[in-house]
């Protein structure tokens, strides 16, 4: 027998509810999160600003209107490591990609971002959850290879990194958190910025342009930034104890977290048909906790002096994005169950 869905069978099935006492339920989800009983992204301002290439790495037209400016975030095409997907660019020293595709990956990217000609130094770090924030001059051992392994993996710990050397590329390493990348175009200096949530509530990036301003004489109005991609409130659910945290540090804490619930039309219709479904103690508990990363650390930039007009925000989510063939655009560490490559944030100035 085949069933099909009618305003007259939907009605018969109401009248026999309704004879037990039992109504439609109230029970709402956030206004304008589902459709089709799918969550929907977010949109963000700046999308038309971009420019996709056909290669594994995406440019912000606010930094590639400077031409002595090198900078770029990777997808995870375009490179020859297997474990993840086929032809991808995993750029992390994972336990589970041969490290010699990594290598080979990390090549990639740099001539993608340099000029395939060029073959400058990646400099990167070992990403920390924290404030700390280093500063790679002419003299610096990263530069001679000595804050390296012999395999290329950072010794040099940290979260932000910034220079005004030429010729060396800044990497930061992400699957989910945010990279932020700054440029100083009167001082031809950049910089760039691992913001996870602890990072984020530490003001690493509010911090690192105060550290600029202090190093290169920065001022808030010649600096833009690219806030690039990485897990949206869309898929971020984080602790109640997270937005305790953020609401202790910032005033506009209510503005980035909102609460989400799980879709089901039949729960929602007739919520009293589940009320003894689950053993006691095992039911629904409350929506889910939302927390915008792409947003706080937008206000940090602003509350650091950056305009309004220099700051993009690349808007795509790293745990949903796909392209048109269904294929994730992305690594994602929440969307892939622990179990994703890396990918990367990378600015520098033009050697």
């Amino acid at each position: 027998m085949q069933w099909t869905e009618s305003k007259e069978a939907i009605a018969a099935v109401d009248s026999i509810l309704a004879r037990v006492g039992l109504a439609h339920g109230s029970r709402k989800t956030r206004s304008g999160a589902w459709e089709a009983g799918e969550r929907k992204k977010i949109p963000r301002a700046n999308l038309s600003r971009l420019n996709y290439e056909k290669a594994a790495v995406i440019r912000a037209t606010v930094m590639e209107q400077h031409p002595w400016l090198r900078h770029g975030f990777s997808t995870r095409l375009g490179g020859v490591s297997e474990v993840y997907g086929p032809r991808e660019l995993n750029l992390g020293w994972t336990a589970s990609d041969d490290p010699a595709k990594v290598a080979e990956n990390r090549r990639r990217l740099a001539s993608n971002i340099a000029g395939a000609k060029s073959r400058p130094p990646l400099v990167t770090l070992r990403q920390v959850h924290s404030s700390v924030v280093r500063i790679i001059d002419p003299n610096s051992g990263a530069l001679a290879g000595k804050l390296e392994t012999a395999e290329g993996k950072a010794v040099m710990r940290g979260d932000g990194i910034m220079t005004d050397v030429p010729g060396v590329l800044l990497g930061i390493q992400v699957a989910d958190c945010v990279p932020v990348l700054i440029a100083d175009v009167k001082r031809k200096a950049v910089a760039a910025f691992h913001a996870g949530w602890r990072g984020t509530l530490r003001r690493i990036v509010e911090g690192g342009v105060g550290r600029m301003r202090l190093r290169y004489g920065s001022r808030p109005e010649d600096l833009i930034a690219v806030v690039g991609p990485s897990i949206g409130a869309c898929c971020y659910s984080v602790g109640e104890e997270v937005r305790h945290e953020f609401e202790s540090q910032f005033a506009y804490a209510p503005q980035l977290f909102s609460e989400v619930y799980d879709s089901d039309p039949v729960k929602e219709k007739y919520p009293l048909l589940f009320l003894t479904a689950r053993a006691p103690g095992h039911s629904n508990i409350g929506p889910q906790i939302h927390l915008d990363l792409w947003e706080a650390n937008r206000r940090q930039l602003l509350d650091a002096g950056l305009r309004t007009e220099h700051i993009t925000v690349i808007g795509e989510c790293s745990a949903c994005t796909r392209l048109n063939s269904g294929r994730l655009k992305y690594y994602s560490h929440r969307g892939e169950a622990g179990f994703a490559g890396r990918m990367m944030g990378v600015i520098g100035v033009a050697g």
